[in-house]
Formats: C-alpha cells, sequence, structure tokens
C-alpha cells in the first residue's frame, strides 16, 4: 500500500549540509492520488482515538496536519519557531545537535481534557517532536501519540518520545 509513498519520496544528498542526505516529500504532495493515500492511511490508524486537536509541527506537519484534523472532525493548531505565532504562546525549548531550538503554541490553542495527535514528516532525531508532547503536557492535555510520514529508524528518535504512541507510515 505504501510502495507508491516510499517510490516518490526523494533522497537529496548534501541537503541542507554535507553528510546530510535530505527525504525529499515535495514528489509525495504534487501527486493527487500518494496525497490521498498517504492522509487516508493516517486517518484510518487515528478514527477510532476520538482525536480533538491535531497539532502540526512547523512547516511540513502543517500540510499533513490540517487534512487529517478535517477528516477525523477535530480542531487544528500548529507549533512554530519562536516570533512566529501573534498571540500569547507557551515555549518549549530542545536540544540541537549543535546549540538548542525552540516551539511555541498559544496558551489558548490546546487546553485540559483536549486529546491531543501531533504530526509531522519525518520523526529523526526526536527533539522537535518531543518539545512539541512536552508543550501539549504543560497545557494539561492528553498526548495520544505522535503521527509521522516517515521515521529514519536509524536516528532513534521514537525513544525521545516516551511512552506516547508513536505511528509512522513509512520506516527508512
Amino acid at each position: 500500500m505504501m510502495d507508491a509513498v516510499r517510490a516518490r519520496i526523494r533522497d537529496v544528498p548534501d541537503f541542507p549540509k554535507k553528510g546530510i542526505v535530505f527525504k525529499d516529500i515535495t514528489p509525495v504532495l504534487s501527486d493527487p492520488h500518494t496525497f490521498r493515500e498517504v492522509i487516508d492511511a493516517f486517518v484510518g490508524r487515528w478514527k477510532g482515538e476520538r482525536v480533538d486537536k491535531v497539532i502540526g509541527i512547523e512547516s511540513r506537519g502543517f500540510i499533513f496536519g490540517a487534512p487529517i484534523a478535517y477528516a477525523l472532525g477535530a480542531g487544528f493548531t500548529i507549533v512554530r519557531k519562536p516570533g512566529k505565532l501573534p498571540w500569547e504562546t507557551v515555549r518549549e525549548v530542545y536540544a540541537l545537535e549543535y546549540g538548542e531550538g525552540a516551539l511555541e503554541l498559544h496558551i489558548d490553542a490546546i487546553g485540559p481534557g483536549d486529546r491531543v495527535l501531533v504530526v509531522d514528516d519525518v520523526l529523526a532525531t526526536g527533539g522537535t517532536a518531543a518539545a512539541a508532547g512536552r508543550l501539549v503536557a504543560r497545557q494539561g492535555a492528553e498526548l495520544l501519540g505522535y503521527a509521522f510520514l516517515a521515521e529514519l529508524s536509524f536516528l532513534n528518535g521514537a525513544r525521545q518520545l516516551g511512552h506516547a504512541k508513536v505511528h509512522s507510515l513509512l520506516t527508512f
């Protein structure tokens, strides 16, 4: 089922820097049948979980998160890099290979009692997704799990996500 999706993800060597092999998902997005297959697979996995809110992680998580939320009848919200959201936010700092990064979420985007699914395109080292999960917890919401198009399993990112459910459509 996911063979057509896997075939459309292309490797781009030395992007964004030398030694990195970037997984380019844009061919998946540009083909309507493949894109629909991806969204349907995500929805099929999470439709029985009573998802109240879907959080898309900047920026490719927005692409998948919005149609997933729509299909599940859930609200959609976003986490972004600092200074990109126009309202009051909560911030979560996380470690990067060299330094640190941060994500922000509007303070009123989710709250106690919300059942939340976090969505992004690729699970690599897990730092960004884990930070999004901590934002969910800080707001008193329930983290149902994480959904990714692809997981780079050799980077062990799922270990960073604790005991939460992690669902990846593809594994590399």
